[in-house]
Order: C-alpha cells, then structure tokens, then sequence
C-alpha cells in the first residue's frame, strides 16, 4: 500500500491494518522491517535512516521496548534496554572514539551505578546523576594514581583517598568541586 506522501508498506494485513511481518518504506528512506500489530511496529524490527544508523530489537506500540541494539551513523553503538524509545535500565554504549559505560541510564543519560573505560587506560566505577559522575565512585589514572571518594557534578567532591605510586601511599583529604582542600594526617 503507498500512502499520498510516497511512504509505502508490504506485508500482511488483518483487519485492514499492517500486522505479522511487514515492510514501511518512508518518503525520507528510513525503512522499517519486522513485526507489526494495529498498524505499529510491534514484536522484533530493524529500523534503518538515511544516515546510516540503525536498531535491532525489539518494539512495542509503534516504540522502541525491550533489548535492542542502535548503532549510530558515526559507529557508536548502544547495546541494552529501552522503554518508550530512551535508553533506560542496563545497558552498554560504546563510543566511536572506543569510550563505554556500562552500566544503568535512566531517560539516555548515565544514571546509578556503572563503569566508564577510556581508551587510554583510565577507569570510573561508582555512580553517576544526569551523565555526571555523583556520589562514591572510584578513578583510575592509566599511571598507576587512584581516588576513591564522593562525587559531585562530574568532580571530586567530599571525602576521599588519593593513591600515589610514586610514594606508594594513600592520602586521605577533603576535596571541593574538584580540588583538594584538605589532607588528614
């Protein structure tokens, strides 16, 4: 069936909707795959946009729901769950340049607990608020240094320990939005 704007779908039909496995073809060339239920993607679907970006998963009421995988036109990749179209609950992304989290994400942001990774070695494992790491977490510096402690808005903030390899000790202070501003003896 094509529709007035050029879109298009092949498939079965019950009850004069689009439902079992079909096809929908848009005007803009996003092209959906799957299965359908009264006229919505509804059950496993591969979508796919002009940019090249693409999901595989699941859907439920025309909306992304279930596990999936989006990989995105630059090469990132988000493997996990989703609800009502957001990244939400567990799940690992991986970015072009080789970063990842996994852990949990609530509405497309990082969110509770979860373990960040750089391509050079660094690390995060602790929590995150709004893509922020935010309460107790735990750096890791690809030389060897640490620091284990709260968080706030992204930076070192409350009580925490610092780990030195070259002097082989831990410290412990207060830090302030990122700075030191105390060492407890």
């Amino acid at each position: 069936m094509t529709h007035i704007s050029g879109d298009y779908y092949e498939g079965e039909w019950k009850d004069d909707q689009a439902s079992g496995k079909g096809k929908y073809v848009h005007e803009d060339g996003t092209k959906y795959n799957g299965e359908w239920k009264n006229d919505k993607q509804d059950g496993k679907g591969i979508e796919i946009w002009p940019d090249n970006s693409k999901y595989e998963g699941e859907y439920k009421n025309g909306l992304k729901n279930g596990i999936g995988k989006f990989t995105w036109g630059d090469g990132s990749t988000y493997t996990g769950n989703f609800v009502d179209n957001n990244i939400n609950g567990n799940g690992i992304y991986t970015w072009s340049d080789n970063r990842k989290y996994e852990g949990n994400w609530v509405n497309n942001k990082m969110e509770g607990k979860g373990i960040f990774n750089w391509p050079d070695g660094r690390k995060y494992d602790g929590n995150y608020k709004k893509d922020k790491k935010d309460g107790f977490g735990i750096f890791e510096w690809n030389d060897g240094r640490k620091y284990k402690g709260y968080w706030k808005d992204g930076k070192q903030h409350g009580e925490g320990e610092y780990y030195n390899p070259k002097e082989k000790i831990w410290k412990r202070g207060m830090w302030k939005y990122g700075k030191r501003i105390k060492v407890y003896k």
